[in-house]
């Protein structure tokens, strides 16, 4: 169950050679095309599942990440799923005199049976922030947008005794001839009504490398596209529960259910199912029958999960009983203004319902995290920032503000704190939330204005059997004499870090959410059972 760092896992055709080792070393395509090539330095990457030394990045299955085998174009397969352990090493960014939107990529790797070398590419965004991780196919990646700024992340794969390494990275950028982009247009990320469950596993590693502690603050999402590394925040999530209280939080996991379903972008870029509106959750449309009802590596599917939450953000934050639809905007695919989060010490800081001191909190943003600002009340450290409806920072705990970022209107009354949602009023079912929210098919909306958190999920189905273990699925059930884990008291319950006993299959199950023609959740019917995302090869 721990998560994944699914990089590209094709073989590549390295394992055509079985019983050898493979010396690969590929031609920068610059030999026939201009084009300004460069080699990261291997000893100032960082990551897990890959050591440097003199004889360059070596696969390390101590502390290499779990991830499913990949079958080629197979999508899913009825077969239990195998586990291949993965190494991620970023690479240190490159800057370019000119701007570019393709880069060819070459490895000097020694690949025996059972591994692949393989890159992922990003590059910086006009607004500042990065895209999404592209994984390199037949060598050469193309960015969404033109940068100046490029870097790769090197992926290590590796079953039984493979050990792949890689002497020298090699990468080509091809000048773009597209002309820079001008003034920053603003625009609002990409905003979803999505199902979501706890994801648990105290002590077990995320995708990442990071050690999951009681009551973490991180989010998952079920590509390595917006994985962020270990301690970074570059791809973090503002997440909204049905009760108006909100997390800013990071990406540090893969899961639940695929890895490689980034469906908040377009069908037509995403990394799979590509045949699923832009929004809607593989998981959820598998609910509703979309391949045979199963996920990308052939395991029944429970739940309609597109997002894990950490302990942390399920319980405290977000106050969460069970799993819920809720709202994600996932900030990196907007233009908007950025400030980050300099909370210094402390993990996180507060989101303020109204722009004055010891204003009740409606959320939290965990430190580092680049959060959009909007406008200001008040001026230097003693004033406030608005980063969304009813929400504001305090200017002390944001890095440099945007030079232009104007005042908030002198009849910008602060909204009054979001009324909780009646848990007895569920979702009406003849009026289906759109699960794909802005930019869906057939649903116009206002880039600048994000859909609003969605109404309470309904009831669970009484007849659905709890998740006994209260691993990933929902909070464990208190011990004798001891608070829920709703309860602010209670201590760190919540997963164990070990895995269900059927780690390939559902720990749970419920009622199927509400359902609309095409297939797309509604807010629908909490479900009870674990998250479930691919099992890891446990150490």
């Amino acid at each position: 169950m721990r998560r994944i760092t699914r990089a590209g896992l094709r073989s590549v055709g390295l394992l055509a050679a079985a019983g050898a080792f493979c010396a690969v070393a590929v031609v920068p395509a610059a030999a026939a095309e201009p084009g300004t090539s460069w080699q990261p330095e291997l000893a100032e990457g960082s990551g897990p599942g890959i050591v440097v030394d003199d004889g360059g990045a070596r696969f390390d299955p101590a502390t290499a990440v779990g991830a499913p085998v990949e079958d080629g174009a197979t999508e899913a397969s009825a077969d239990p799923v195998d586990v291949v352990p993965t190494g991620l090493l970023t690479l240190e960014p490159h800057t370019l005199e000119a701007p570019t939107r393709e880069v060819r990529s070459a490895l000097v790797a020694e690949t025996p049976p059972g591994s692949s070398a393989t890159i992922d590419v990003r590059g910086r965004t006009a607004g500042g922030g990065w895209t999404e991780w592209i994984p390199a196919e037949d060598d050469r990646t193309e960015l969404p947008e033109a940068a100046r700024e490029v870097q790769g992340r090197l992926v290590l794969t590796g079953t039984g005794d493979a050990r792949p390494a890689v002497r020298e990275v090699t990468l080509t950028a091809t000048p773009t001839t597209e002309t820079e982009a001008g003034p920053l247009t603003e625009a609002a990320p990409r905003s979803y009504s999505v199902f979501a469950t706890r994801e648990g596993l105290v002590g077990g590693t995320t995708a990442n490398g990071h050690k999951i502690v009681p009551r973490d603050r991180f989010v998952a999402l079920p590509s390595r596209r917006a994985l962020s590394g270990k301690g970074k925040t570059d791809y973090s999530v503002k997440v909204c529960a049905p009760n108006g209280r909100c997390a800013i939080a990071p990406v540090w996991d893969i899961g639940p259910w695929n890895t490689k379903d980034d469906y908040w972008n377009p069908s037509s870029q995403r990394e799979m199912w590509k045949d699923l509106p832009q929004g809607v959750p593989q998981a959820a449309a598998a609910r509703n029958g979309h391949n045979g009802g199963k996920d990308q590596f052939g395991r029944r599917v429970a739940n309609p999960a597109g997002i894990d939450l950490g302990d942390g953000i399920f319980w405290d934050v977000l106050g969460l009983k069970d799993n819920s639809q809720v709202q994600v905007d996932y900030l990196w695919t907007g233009s908007q203004k950025l400030s980050a989060v300099r909370a210094g010490d402390e993990p996180d800081t507060d989101i303020l319902a109204r722009p004055e001191a010891g204003a009740e909190s409606v959320g939290i943003a965990v430190n580092t995290t680049e959060v959009p600002v909007q406008c200001t009340h008040g001026e230097g450290d003693g004033g406030f920032v608005r980063i969304g409806d009813g929400q504001y920072l305090p200017a002390s705990v944001l890095g440099e503000l945007p030079a232009d970022l104007p005042g908030c209107d002198a009849g910008d009354a602060p909204a009054s704190p979001a009324e909780p949602a009646d848990p007895a009023s569920p979702a009406d079912p003849a009026s289906p939330v759109d699960p794909a929210g802005p930019g869906s098919p057939g649903s116009p909306a206002d880039p600048a204005s994000p859909a609003s958190p969605a109404s309470p999920a309904d009831a669970a189905d009484p007849a659905a059997p709890a998740d006994p273990a209260g691993t990933a699925g929902g909070p464990a059930a208190p011990a004798d004499g001891a608070a829920g884990p709703g309860d602010p008291a209670a201590g760190p319950a919540g997963g164990s870090g070990a895995p269900p006993a059927n780690p390939a299959g559902p720990a749970g199950t419920g009622g199927d959410p509400a359902s609309v023609p095409d297939g797309s959740p509604q807010a629908g019917a909490p479900v009870p059972g674990s998250a479930q995302r691919a099992p890891s090869g446990g150490r």
